[in-house]
Formats: C-alpha cells, sequence, structure tokens
C-alpha cells in the first residue's frame, strides 16, 4: 500500500526525534512493505519512516544499492573525513534540489526485519542515502545542511 509522504520544512512530524523500535512485530514488517512500495512508486532512494508520519528510527533504502535495505535503530559508527558536496533532492521537500556536505564513506550497524544486528561499510551514494535518511531520524533536512 503506497503511503502519504509528509511534506514541507517546517512539518513538526519531520521535526521530531524518533523513537527506538522496541519490538518487530507484524505492525513493523508491514510498515517496513509499504514503505518499500511507496519509496519505488516515488522514485526514491531511502525514506525514512518519519516522512510517512510514524516517528520510530526505521529507514529503508533502495535495494539496488545494498543487500541491507531495512535499517531499523541504526547508529553510525564513523563518517570518513574526505568529503563531496553532490546536489541531493528529497521526498519531502518536493523540486527541491540543495548542495549537500556529506562523508563519502561510513560504517553504521543496525538491526534488519528479522531482528538480527548487522554492520555495513557503504560509500558513495549508499553512504549519501543512509546520512540523509538518517538525518531525518534527527529531525534534520537537507535544507538544514544546505552549502
Amino acid at each position: 500500500m503506497k503511503l502519504e509522504i509528509q511534506t514541507g520544512k517546517n512539518n513538526p512530524v519531520l521535526r521530531k526525534k524518533s523513537e527506538p523500535v522496541k519490538e518487530i512485530n507484524a505492525e513493523i514488517l508491514n510498515l517496513i512493505e509499504n514503505m518499500q512500495e511507496t519509496m519505488k512508486k516515488d522514485n526514491g532512494i531511502g525514506l525514512s519512516a518519519c516522512q510517512i508520519g510514524k516517528n520510530i528510527q526505521l529507514f529503508v533504502i533502495d535495494n539496488n544499492y545494498s543487500k541491507n535495505c531495512v535499517f531499523i535503530n541504526p547508529e553510525i559508527i564513523k563518517l570518513s573525513s574526505k568529503t563531496e558536496i553532490i546536489e541531493e533532492g528529497c521526498l519531502s521537500l518536493p523540486n527541491t534540489f540543495m548542495p549537500i556536505k556529506r562523508a563519502k564513506s561510513l560504517k553504521i550497524k543496525a538491526i534488519d526485519e528479522k531482528g538480527k544486528q548487522f554492520k555495513l561499510k557503504a560509500k558513495n551514494l549508499l553512504a549519501r542515502a543512509i546520512q540523509h535518511e538518517n538525518d531525518h531520524l534527527n529531525g534534520i533536512l537537507i535544507c538544514d545542511n544546505a552549502k
């Protein structure tokens, strides 16, 4: 089921810090499936739960970029010192593109939809998408990071 995406730089749902996921249950699994469908239908690379009105620490990434496409209670462990500025868009800020400085690579740990903890090293577009979605979990939008 396609979900409605929250929009607007002053939207309180998008500005709220997300809470940890306490349990991976049928509701969470259904939400993940719906988020993946919504992301694909709206041509996104990633989508965080707050973007569809749920302030929980969960985001999905298009699995063309990583075999780990579900990130629950993610924690970025390390960001590279090498950075680059690339224009980014956001499904919550339609038709808005801004130059954003991000680390070129990172290491993250999270839980997948089966409840298994994993660590992932990511670089380039995948690292950028993870940083973008992780920002959402902290109430940060691209307009806050524009260079």
